[in-house]
């Protein structure tokens, strides 16, 4: 296996001597942002990610991978005789992150979390759902606390989730969409529907033998009714009387964009916010071309699309609009930045998701800033040094660097001899508005109790410190988002809200007084927390947690 590692290696080199060079005629600057290594290894590979709201990030990928590279505690096994890799298990399967300390510790799964998805529920606590073989209709709780551990309700979902997606809806429950063979959704808790209710357009959207349907893309519209996502096309769907409200037109090309021809999805900031007709978009980006699955697992591996459609989905006649990104990606993550620009991270330049069917890293992260003139969008970015290919993850965390982890394409733990062996360890981007010479422009808020708690439309004063010798009123924005789970390319539940400012009044000593209502309902905002930023010329503060009521 020396000749391929070699070849890998001479690619690698390659990559990262043109990463920051010109790609496309929409690239408008020159790379930025930088990179951490934070662990070379956290013993485990992190194939799902959440960020909680003691700053604690929870990780997990399967438990039958075999042993992981980190034990349980002193005398502590996980005894599972269904599980088809390993029953006596003293390893780690998940880990719990300390983001500001640097530190982990082993956690304990005790059914297989493979594919599986799951969101913060209203009172902070992670509910995630489903997986493999034992765990396909579990619901695991975690609390965040300093000693707590993983929690199991068995039989908890009425179907099998594999490859579902989540999301929280305005009266605090989760809705479960999908997942292979399941062209379903139901909802957790089951204190209202305790049924599976069939999804004819999951079926509808199913390619033979491919699938292209599977962790469908799925947000929350400003009127309740719900996004939904999969292979090449989206409906607006009315959860609560079953009904499909509006079908939206297919992406022109017609290539699919969800699992396996991975690629990935995001709400846009959502802003005025006290308008009569809010307006929502939603951008995909990349994906993996027809064909291009079969091909790989013939061992021809076609380029990644290259492109992105948004979508005005509020429009009474929506249609696509398509731009070209300066990198091709399939398997590339999205995430939404406290300033309203968009991170695509992760991911390769050829193939599709699956067991060793990705080739041609993309080591450079990709800005997008939505508000700016088609053709100006895309900013690529100073590149990593880690390929994070099939199974990789991403997460913003409070201070506005973003986490990145995971990368396993084998069915087991696999170091040796391969072109993208296992990957364990965890790094930081900082998007270049963490740079310091952006610290004077960076404002700081003065935390206080009233702000701990938040109340829907309602007007709150925020503080912060200025150390810029003006600052424009039109410039200072608030902004809230709703960390999301994140697991194959897809950021369950994340949302940026633009609070913008009513009002900033300077009080002395560089400090300001800056007024912002929050969101009139939880058709923009499901209750629950929320990372509150306030944003001056595009240089975020660094977040507090609130959690709105």
């Amino acid at each position: 296996m020396a000749a391929p590692s070699f070849i890998f290696s001479i690619l690698l080199l390659l990559q990262l001597l043109f990463a920051s060079l010109p790609h496309h005629r929409t690239l408008t600057s020159a790379a930025d942002g930088s990179w951490q290594l934070l662990q070379k290894s956290i013993g485990i590979s992190a194939m799902h990610m959440q960020l909680l709201r003691n700053d604690r990030v929870i990780m997990f990928d399967r438990t039958d991978f075999g042993p992981s590279n980190l034990p349980l505690p002193t005398g502590k096994c996980r005894n599972d005789p269904t599980d088809t890799a390993l029953q006596v298990d003293c390893t780690a399967h998940s880990v719990e992150y300390d983001v500001f300390a640097n530190k982990f510790r082993a956690l304990t799964v005790q059914t297989d979390v493979w594919c599986s998805s799951g969101a913060i529920m209203p009172d902070g606590n992670l509910f995630q759902t489903g997986g493999f073989n034992d765990g396909e209709r579990r619901v695991r709780v975690f609390s965040p606390c300093r000693t707590c551990d993983w929690n199991e309700i068995p039989n908890g979902l009425t179907a099998k989730r594999w490859y579902a997606s989540n999301h929280i809806l305005p009266d605090g429950r989760q809705i479960i969409v999908g997942g292979r063979g399941q062209f379903n959704y139901e909802f957790i808790p089951k204190n209202i529907v305790t049924t599976k209710i069939n999804l004819p357009f999951l079926s509808e959207t199913n390619d033979k033998g491919i699938e292209n349907n599977l962790y469908p893309f799925v947000f929350l519209n400003v009127d309740g009714n719900l996004f939904i996502f999969a292979n090449n096309r989206a409906i607006l769907f009315d959860y609560v009387n079953n009904i499909v409200v509006k079908k939206y037109p297919m992406i022109p090309g017609g290539e699919p964009r969800s699992y396996p021809s991975t690629g990935s999805a995001v709400l846009l900031p959502l802003k005025n916010l006290k308008a009569a007709a809010i307006e929502a978009e939603v951008l995909v980006c990349g994906g993996a071309p027809k064909g291009s699955y079969l091909q790989s697992l013939k061992g021809t591996f076609m380029a990644a699309l290259n492109t992105c459609a948004r979508i005005k989905i509020t429009d009474p006649n929506p249609e696509w609009v398509m731009e070209t990104m300066p990198l091709a990606r399939v398997m590339g993550d999205m995430i939404l930045l406290p300033n309203g620009n968009i991170l695509l991270i992760n991911g390769a330049g050829s193939g599709t998701a699956g067991w060793e069917q990705g080739r041609d890293p993309v080591l450079s992260p990709v800005l997008y800033q939505p508000d700016n003139n088609i053709g100006s969008r895309f900013e690529v970015q100073n590149p990593t040094t880690i390929p994070r290919m099939y199974h990789s993850t991403a997460a913003l965390l409070r201070d506005g660097r973003v986490l990145v982890g995971g990368s396993n394409p084998h069915a087991f733990y696999n170091f040796t001899g391969v072109l993208f062996p296992t990957e364990l360890s965890l790094e930081a981007f900082s998007p270049a508005y963490l740079d310091a010479k952006f610290d004077k422009l960076r404002p700081t808020i003065i935390a206080s109790k009233s702000m701990s708690g938040i109340r829907y439309r309602k007007k709150y004063t925020i503080q912060v410190v200025i150390n810029s010798n003006k600052v424009d009123e039109s410039s200072v924005s608030v902004t809230m988002f709703a960390p999301a789970f994140n697991t194959h390319s897809f950021s369950m539940n994340q949302r940026l809200l633009v609070l913008g400012n009513e009002k900033v009044t300077a009080v002395g000593n560089s400090m300001y007084n800056v007024e912002a209502t929050t969101p009139k309902s939880g058709n923009l905002a499901p209750s629950g927390f929320y990372l509150l930023f306030v944003v001056h010329q595009g240089i975020p503060s660094q977040g507090i947690w609130v959690r709105l009521h």
